[in-house]
């Protein structure tokens, strides 16, 4: 056995040593590989970095309830009966003085103009209040200060800042008739709510003609998790035909639209590891080809089919590794961290940022091997079945 392996390790090295005989081949297969891989962890990335922007919005502590059928915030409306009948709910939490968490708020769109093309845009506008705001527990101001209730004034997302122009620190924004000043900017931690403008919920209300109506209720629940309190009161009151979740719960959901990116990205990539495959093919054919008089040399000494199959297969999977690689790195420079926005659940642009992993750059090393392998087999193949007597024919 410790014979086969050093035939094994004597062919590969071999094999590897006549690479530069074949360099431009070699180098082709190595591009190829990299090409591939870099488009699958790219498409990859945009889809996990869109999934963690969603999820890491929810919390269990928050439920969320908006009217029965609605998709999304935008589709749903809510009376300021229904409110009510809400803050008498049981499984609410209170705070020092009992009056209970709940923040109702609207949700409208804006325009915005994106940096990246100068085009319009969607962007929503929150009406939202303090409890509203609180609920937000990693939301911080990191530039300016709150907004004035009962004012014209509004904050930023720090993801709208980076997407959009026209939203700096002071300077004043018009939507419609009527004009805002932007008097902060804040964070969530990366978060999709960092894709919103807030302002005053009531201010929002009297612009745009909702009267008392709102169209999303969040409630901090006594027990993270536990819905079963406003469950039984909506289906105890004929009035309240909401639908309530958690936070999570919902933002996963939300989420989960972006799925068919990463299985487009790996479609592509399946199909351009095709094109990839049929060039590696080539380029270990000829590699057999180039090698066969030392090939059917070392099997005149003695050496086994195997050894001049592993030695090959070896060959193969050491090029697909290094496109593996070279994509992985270019991918991880080029993506990791980039800024993008695309369309939520609202038909608004959410701000997030490609987010590469390490269980992204194994599936890019698997996809490496599988082009690896398989160019490899088939040429390894014919590599061990080489008859002897070419080396002969080399003498004379």
């Amino acid at each position: 056995m410790t014979s086969l392996f050093a035939q094994i390790g004597t062919v590969a090295m071999m094999n590897i040593r006549s690479l530069p005989r074949r360099l431009w081949m070699s180098l082709a297969m190595v591009l190829a590989s990299a090409v591939v891989v870099a488009i699958l962890l790219a498409f990859l990335a945009m889809a996990k970095g869109f999934e963690s922007t969603m999820n890491s919005a929810g919390s269990d502590r928050v439920a969320v309830m908006m009217r029965e059928g609605s998709a999304a915030e935008i589709n749903s409306v809510i009376t300021r009966e229904q409110v009510n009948l809400i803050e008498e709910s049981p499984g609410i939490a209170r705070d020092t003085e009992g009056a209970p968490l709940v923040s109702p708020e609207l949700y409208v769109i804006v325009d915005g103009l994106k940096k990246s093309s100068a085009t319009k845009a969607n962007i929503p506008l929150r009406g939202i209040n303090t409890t509203g705001m609180a609920m937000r527990g990693n939301m911080q101001l990191v530039e300016g200060r709150m907004f004035t209730a009962g004012t014209n004034e509004l904050i930023v997302g720090t993801g709208v800042l980076r997407e959009f122009d026209g939203f700096a620190l002071g300077e004043e924004v018009r939507f419609g008739k009527n004009v805002w000043t932007v008097v902060g900017v804040f964070t969530t931690g990366g978060n999709v709510f960092e894709s919103e403008l807030w302002a005053d919920v009531k201010v929002i209300q009297s612009h745009y003609d909702r009267g008392s109506s709102y169209q999303t209720i969040r409630a901090q629940l006594e027990t993270p998790g536990d819905i079963s309190g406003l469950e039984k009161t909506i289906e105890l009151e004929p009035r309240l035909n909401l639908e309530v979740q958690t936070e999570s719960a919902y933002f996963a959901a939300q989420g989960k639209q972006l799925e068919y990116m990463a299985i487009f990205g790996r479609v592509i990539s399946a199909i351009m590891a095709l094109g990839a495959l049929a060039g590696a093919l080539n380029t270990m054919y000829t590699s057999v080809a180039d090698r066969a008089k030392e090939i059917a040399t070392l099997r005149t000494l003695g050496f086994s089919n195997l050894s001049a199959f592993c030695g090959t297969m070896i060959e193969a999977l050491v090029l697909s590794a290094a496109g593996g690689l070279l994509g992985s790195a270019a991918a991880f420079l080029f993506f990791d961290g980039l800024s993008a926005s695309t369309l939520g659940g609202s038909f608004t642009q959410v701000v997030f940022s490609f987010e590469m992993s390490p269980d992204l750059f194994a599936q890019g090393a698997q996809l490496a091997l599988l082009i690896g392998f398989t160019s490899g087999f088939f040429p390894a193949w014919r590599a061990a079945r080489l008859p002897v007597i070419v080396a002969f024919r080399a003498a004379t």
